[in-house]
């Protein structure tokens, strides 16, 4: 699993933790990556037997039944809707001959693919059980695999089912995805542990989180895993989850009671708890701005904490401030001081972007014009005056290009009369001025 760098202003809204994704419509948890040790692609032959025969499901409904490739050990597989889950169809009583000691491992998996009555429990050794899932494998046939798998696992003690599953990748896979699917997460983490596949096995048991309502159990559920043997990145992200929900814990215990003054003017809509990062971090740049760094609430301290870069805080601090209008805090976020001490503005995130911000949050044409001046580009600079009607912003541009034509076009769109039209008057029969044109 990759760790996105600090710096990237897009890693903490695409975190491969559900907890900590930005849209919580979709559980990233879920998407997680659960191996660095992935094995190949596995193809398959086409199985050229049979190929009249028409295939069907356990459910009688006709369907395909070559297995796809996989692509990794612990992904989900492509031919999942080609499988029920069903030991063995019931058997029509003309059928009723002697089948139970006469089929061969071959004919019964035949039989199995063809939608016809076939019996398992014949197959008592361990040397018949395990030619019969052979035989299966060979066949490529997603729903056979799995229902000879649900057999084993029922006849056979998991030691030795895991045993014989590991020297046999495209069954183990079959077998993974089974247990995803039923829910079997302890069984599926044994089965992780008894492989070696230790991280995968850390991360699967992390993901039980997900299972626990109540924040104090699944905070201390958090606190078990950091002992975990995750792979280092894995480790720094489980230990951000947890000490991330520690945070929150705290700040909505102080923050539920509504007693600050900010809390009774924009009444809060929902619970911090559990939220994403970026998402507690907008909550403290909204009710907690200015509060000392020590302060776990304050904006921050949750930078320091979690290693938030400066163009992320400044997004989402800008886009906080500005919906309460608070323009003096708009500009001290961009206020810095040269060595000679003289304040000027510096934006990491570039003043285009600022001065959309500041353009959905209906800032005052003053404190807007003000950002728009402050776009080095020209023609960046003259399209958004343009667009936000900077008129002065616009007037000055086409001055300091020299553009004599453009500034009689644009007289026609300011106001007869107005401050606007007579500077441009003005400029326009200025003889001084070198215009091109």
């Amino acid at each position: 699993m990759s760790r996105a760098k600090p710096e990237d202003d897009e890693y903490w809204n695409s975190s491969k933790f559900s907890a900590f994704t930005f849209d919580d419509e979709d559980d990233e948890f879920t998407k997680m990556k659960e191996s660095k040790r992935a094995v190949n692609s596995i193809l398959v032959d086409d199985d050229d037997d049979d190929d009249d025969v028409e295939k069907v499901s356990w459910s009688g409904e006709p369907i395909g039944t070559k297995s796809k490739p996989f692509q990794s050990f612990s992904e989900s597989f492509t031919d999942t809707s080609t499988r029920a889950y069903a030991p063995e169809l019931r058997k029509p009583k003309s059928e009723c001959k002697d089948y139970m000691s006469d089929w061969s491992p071959e004919e019964t998996v035949r039989r199995m693919r063809k939608g016809r009555a076939y019996s398992l429990e014949r197959f008592r050794s361990l040397q018949d059980k395990l030619l019969l899932l052979d035989e299966a494998v060979s066949l490529h046939d997603g729903n056979v695999i799995t229902a000879v798998l649900i057999y084993l696992k029922r006849s056979l003690s998991k030691e030795i089912l895991f045993r014989e599953l590991m020297v046999r990748e495209v069954a183990l896979r079959h077998y993974v995805h089974y247990l995803k699917e039923m829910g079997e997460q302890k069984l599926l983490v044994e089965l992780m542990k008894a492989l070696g596949r230790t991280e995968d096995m850390a991360l699967m048991q992390y993901k039980e989180h997900l299972n626990i309502k109540d924040e104090g159990r699944r905070r201390d559920f958090l606190k078990s895993c950091l002992s975990l043997p995750f792979s280092q990145d894995d480790a720094m992200h489980v230990q951000d989850h947890y000490t991330l929900l520690e945070r929150q814990i705290i700040i909505e215990a102080n923050d539920k009671r509504g007693e600050a003054e900010i809390f009774r003017k924009y009444p809060r809509k929902a619970s911090i708890l559990n939220m994403p990062l970026i998402t507690t971090l907008y909550y403290s740049c909204f009710y907690h701005y200015g509060e000392p760094e020590g302060t776990f609430s304050s904006p921050a301290n949750i930078r320091k904490t979690f290693r938030i870069s400066e163009k992320q805080y400044i997004l989402t601090a800008l886009g906080a401030r500005a919906k309460l209008k608070s323009w003096f805090d708009v500009d001290s976020l961009f206020n810095t001081k040269n060595w000679l001490g003289y304040t000027k503005k510096r934006s990491p995130i570039g003043f285009h972007r600022v001065v959309d911000i500041l353009q959905k949050n209906n800032a005052p044409a003053q404190v807007l014009q003000e950002y728009v001046n402050l776009i080095d580009d020209p023609e960046l600079r003259l399209s958004l005056a343009q667009k936000y009607k900077c008129h002065d912003i616009v007037i000055d541009t086409y001055k300091d290009l020299k553009d004599r034509q453009q500034l009689i076009v644009y007289q026609g769109k300011v106001e007869r009369g107005s401050h606007e039209d007579r500077k441009i008057e003005e400029l326009i029969n200025n003889m001084q001025i070198r215009w091109k044109n």
